[in-house]
Parts: C-alpha cells; sequence; structure tokens
C-alpha cells in the first residue's frame, strides 16, 4: 500500500461529514521579506554584515535543474512566482518559506494556516484541472501518493511543472523543505525553518535518551477508527523517536485493528487523532473506551487515552516536530518541559 494513501482517503472521507478543529496562527506574513523565518534569522545573527554575508551565499543560481522524488526532471529559469500546491503539507511549507504573495492557488482540504482561507481552491482529491490551468502556476507542488497519476500526466502535458514529493520520514520532510526552498530561493528561510524543526525533535531525543527498555512505554495510536499503523509509516517513526514502543510494530503500514491482540499487547498509552467527531458526535477516544474488553487495557484504566491534533501528527511539514513533541508529552509528560 503506497504510504498514507488508506490513511488520507479515509481521513477526506471524514472531513466531508464531520467538521475540523480550528487552524492555528498565521506564521507568514504577506510580505515575503518580512517573514517570521527571516525575523528569526535576524535575531541569531544579531549582525547585518553578517546576514548580508549569509544571504549572498544561499541564493539560488539559476537556471536550476532539479529531480523530484518521481524521477522528473525540471529546470527552472528564475524563481516560480506563480505556485499551486494539492497538498495541505506542502501549503504549510510554502507559508513558512514566506511565499504568500506567491500562492496562487490551494488545495481543497487546506486549513493552515490562517491566510491559506483567502486562496483559490484548486479541488481535492479530484483536481479541477482547469482551474489549475487558469491560475497560470509556473510551479504545482503535489504529494506523489495523494495524487492521480492520470492527473500529473494532464498537468504535464499542458505544460505544467508538477513536482512530487512524498517524505516519508522526519529526515525526508526536512529535505523536501530545503528543495522547495532552492527551487523558489528561499534557502535562507528553508535553513531557519530546518533548523527550528530539528531543535524540537532534538528537544525530545534528549529529554528521553536516559530511558531504560524496561522504562519505555508501550503505545497504540489510532488515527482512523479500527485503523492502527506499523513499521514504514510516518507515524511509527514519531512513536518511535518519542520513545515509545508501538505495539502494532509488528505489522507493515496501515492496518484494520485485531482488537484482541491490541488488548493483549496491553499499552500503556493509547493515542488518537482528536479532531474529528465519527459516528453519534463520538472521538476516537469515546469509541475507544466502549469497547468491550478494552477497559482493561492499562491505558484505559489510568485514563490515558489521549487525542492529538489530527494535522500536527499527519501532515509530513514543518510542524510536524510539533506534532512529534504533543507525543512526548502525551507518553512521558514528567518529561517533557514545554
Amino acid at each position: 500500500m503506497n504510504k498514507f494513501r488508506h490513511f488520507w482517503g479515509i481521513w477526506i472521507l471524514a472531513i466531508m461529514l464531520v467538521a475540523v478543529a480550528g487552524c492555528g496562527k498565521d506564521t507568514a506574513g504577506n510580505n515575503p521579506t518580512n517573514t517570521p523565518a527571516q525575523q528569526e534569522q535576524n535575531t541569531k545573527t544579531g549582525k547585518g554584515e553578517q546576514e548580508n554575508s549569509s544571504s549572498d551565499t544561499q541564493k539560488t543560481t539559476y537556471p536550476l535543474t532539479v529531480t523530484d522524488t518521481a524521477g522528473a526532471e525540471f529546470t527552472f529559469e528564475a524563481a516560480p512566482q506563480r505556485i499551486v500546491s494539492l497538498a495541505p503539507s506542502e501549503t504549510e511549507g510554502l507559508f513558512a518559506l514566506g511565499l504568500d504573495e506567491q500562492i496562487v492557488g490551494v488545495s481543497d482540504t487546506d486549513d493552515y494556516p490562517e491566510a491559506v482561507k483567502d486562496k483559490p481552491r484548486m479541488g481535492g482529491f479530484q483536481v479541477n484541472v482547469e482551474a489549475v490551468i487558469a491560475a497560470k502556476p509556473d510551479l504545482v507542488v503535489v504529494v506523489g501518493s495523494l495524487i492521480d497519476p492520470a492527473t500529473v500526466q494532464s498537468l504535464t502535458d499542458l505544460g505544467v511543472k508538477v513536482y512530487q514529493t512524498n517524505p516519508n520520514t522526519l529526515d525526508e520532510t526536512m529535505a523536501n523543505i530545503r528543495a522547495i526552498g532552492e527551487i523558489t530561493d528561499r534557502q535562507k528561510e528553508a535553513e531557519v525553518v530546518v533548523g527550528q524543526m530539528e531543535k524540537e525533535r532534538d528537544l525530545v531525543l534528549d529529554a528521553v535518551k536516559s530511558l531504560t527498555s524496561d522504562q519505555r512505554k508501550k503505545v497504540y495510536i489510532e488515527f482512523s477508527p479500527g485503523w492502527t499503523v506499523g513499521k514504514g509509516e510516518f507515524m511509527d517513526e514519531l512513536i518511535t523517536l518519542a520513545g515509545g514502543e508501538n505495539v502494532a510494530s509488528d505489522l507493515e503500514g496501515w492496518n484494520e485493528i485485531n482488537e484482541e491482540n491490541i488488548i493483549k499487547a496491553n499499552p500503556d498509552v493509547i493515542l488518537f487523532g482528536g479532531n474529528v467527531l465519527y459516528e453519534d458526535n463520538k472521538t476516537i477516544g469515546e469509541m475507544i473506551k466502549a469497547r468491550g474488553g478494552w477497559d482493561q487495557i492499562t491505558a484505559v484504566k489510568e485514563d490515558r487515552v489521549i487525542g492529538l491534533d489530527d494535522n500536527l501528527l499527519s501532515r509530513p511539514g514543518p510542524r510536524v516536530t510539533q506534532g512529534l513533541i504533543e507525543i512526548a508529552k502525551a507518553i512521558y509528560p514528567e518529561l517533557i518541559q514545554q
């Protein structure tokens, strides 16, 4: 199964049926010369001369030829000025790089940052090709596993540069942000964003590094009703980085749960996507607690069934390390002081 494909299909269906929790604060200003990333960089350098010198070495040289994760090669004669993003994770990355003014279209499921609400919509899994063409983009960014290859081909045949990403690990996510930063001549901003992500990652790694094997908590995660995640998936890596042991790590990818196996595994902590309400306006956490036999699980008995922000967990973008911190806080609240 392609990574994220099954989960996203379930999640999008859920979004059509229920309301999703409110968005966070806009982290990117409208002026690309005055972004939070640049402001933070100013603070870090302290001296204008140092910043100017750094800026000179972090400018993209055009023409620039790059290859995306699908093996397609593109040459950019200049920094793209009209960008369409067809994935929420990529949209968040573009905003974090200060590209608000360059974004001329986003997907129907984009909800962060606040400024994204004013952007033209280009469709969801069913991309509105006509709308994309009408936006006259010189770059379209997509997550390869979340888009129909026929749509990519249609846009490509019409002369559109469709750059496919597909980050499946934290390192790949940071590398992707750097790659987009190079394409868009936002390398300095990309380094600031990645630097913050590395800082957040290291905060967690430092907090849990002294845990012994018998101190590590067993963790079960249910992101969509009846489904959990095993090895080879993004959320499994986040649990591991946070010092937990995924009780479904014997599985590969996304799997329907075997309730008997989960009860037998007896997780210390249960995590679930907390943004969405399902049948009878219940959260996944409420559904879990109502299942027969689950009241014998340590996590349920000790009331450690914890809902987290779906978007922080599921989007491989600049906020995913905030999701990592939230996972670590849920598992080891005494170790994460933030």
